[in-house]
């Protein structure tokens, strides 16, 4: 047995095994999610915390004490959510288009000095950040964006937020990861796969305001990612694309896909 304790430690410091953390994603319904990178780094996409899917949303919201950056994909309020408060508790930086940007600021109470060049952008645009941990490319999306000044506020115009949008998140030695924020399904999703292996698609299905399950459908056929997350559906009555339905197009288009259907609070570990 010695001997053998002694060949195992000479081969490990001979031929050393690199263990990597996992990353982790988790979901707050809707289209709220938290990516945790390997070595920790903490991002929030759309972070509507307290949503009517979240029954934990108020506690779920008072354990985010540290997040590096909150990425924004249009201006609606179901996806500024709780950025503000969230960003003034940990300094995130905002990683948007530059309007949106400049309007959540203006108009939204986003901390002028958390939103800059080195977070913003647009589309096409790729940003190296948390010293080349990620990589956030900026996706087109169909949809609308409009900005409200915070509940209580003597503000009750509605402002234009740029254009609406989505991410491609690269994590170094971890996953890409593509959230559609709200969107229909566009013949140019097809680019998104040139550029980059998408690992999980984050997509929105519950239709009305978005692609619901069979447009959906199509647009993982254009992206062809290892595996497709649905999101944005029965938050409220009027989004009634299910997960069954987006199965069931999944399966007519042919795609070998995995469809991973999460739970609130659940969390998958890449």
């Amino acid at each position: 047995m010695k001997k053998l304790l002694q060949s195992l430690l000479v081969f490990c410091l001979l031929f050393p095994v690199a263990v990597f953390a996992a990353t982790d994603l988790a979901w707050y319904g809707h289209a709220a999610f938290k990516l945790t990178t390997p070595n920790g780094k903490v991002l929030l996409i759309d972070p509507w915390i307290v949503n009517p899917a979240n029954k934990n949303g108020k506690e779920d919201l008072a354990k985010l004490d540290k997040v590096d950056l909150i990425l924004i994909t249009h201006g609606h309020f179901d996806h500024v959510g709780n950025a503000v408060e969230i960003a003034k508790k940990t300094g995130a930086k905002l990683v948007t288009t530059f309007d949106l940007g400049k309007a959540l600021v203006q108009y939204g109470g986003y901390p002028k000095e958390l939103m800059g060049y080195d977070t913003g952008g647009n589309f096409g645009g790729e940003l190296s950040l948390l010293g080349g941990e990620v990589k956030i490319t900026f996706i087109p999306a169909i949809h609308s964006s409009s900005v409200m000044a915070p509940e209580g506020s003597a503000d009750k115009d509605i402002h234009d937020g740029g254009n609406p949008g989505g991410f491609v998140v690269a994590v170094k030695n971890g996953p890409t990861l593509y959230h559609t924020g709200d969107t229909d399904v566009f013949s140019d999703m097809a680019l998104i796969a040139k550029f980059n292996k998408i690992d999980a698609m984050l997509a929105c299905i519950g239709g009305h305001f978005t692609m619901g399950p069979e447009r959906a459908a199509e647009a993982v056929r254009l992206v062809n990612p290892g595996m497709v997350i649905p999101m944005h559906f029965g938050t409220f009555a009027v989004l009634d694309g299910t997960v069954d339905a987006f199965a069931k197009a999944l399966a007519k288009q042919g795609m070998k896909t995995n469809l991973r259907e999460m739970k609130v609070g659940e969390v998958v570990k890449f």
